[in-house]
């Protein structure tokens, strides 16, 4: 994935670049966010790397799934990417993308995972304490594990709070151990 990446950057960079100088963040996340996923499909996975289609034939496969949701210019994204055989970098491309763009909007995305499902309120309220914490706007996603036993497990890219039952229950067995 690391040669993907080094790939990928320079385009959502580029990308980056042009959705703030028309001031269109979000319409670009979701133009990226789908080419992303046309790159990904399975049914689709052959076509990208059959050497027995053309350039041509790519692109207007491509265009075409993407139909209306893609402007002039995420057209000619598509071409350049086509032309440059970098077709299977997409999924990494809006990957960069979006974290330029959360970075730019001060937005952090984690998700947080408990043994039980918890209520709206208390919902709330971990986000308000994330963001008084972080001084960015959170966006968390709840999850559930029941093998967590208790506790909760924060993630926000590569900041990681574990608060849970069973890493407390791991500290205090190394302790024993130690």
């Amino acid at each position: 994935m690391s040669d993907l990446s080094n790939i990928a950057r320079p385009y959502a960079h580029a990308i980056f670049e042009l959705a703030e100088e028309q001031n269109n963040l979000a319409g670009w996340g979701t133009m990226v966010d789908l080419l992303a996923s046309i790159a990904r499909d399975e049914s689709l996975g052959g076509v990208i790397s059959d050497p027995h289609v053309s350039s041509q034939q790519l692109e207007e496969l491509i265009i075409s799934v993407g139909g209306d949701h893609l402007n002039d210019e995420a057209i000619n994204l598509v071409k350049l990417l086509v032309k440059n055989s970098r077709v299977n970098a997409l999924p990494e491309i809006a990957s960069v993308y979006a974290e330029k763009r959360s970075e730019a909007e001060r937005v952090v995305e984690a998700t947080m995972t408990t043994a039980t499902s918890i209520d709206e309120p208390e919902q709330k309220q971990f986000v308000d304490a994330l963001e008084a914490r972080l001084g960015r706007t959170v966006k968390l996603e709840f999850d559930v594990d029941d093998e967590l036993l208790g506790g909760a497990v924060i993630r926000a890219g590569d900041w990681v709070v574990d608060g849970s039952v069973r890493a407390q229950l791991e500290q205090l067995v190394g302790a024993i151990g130690a």
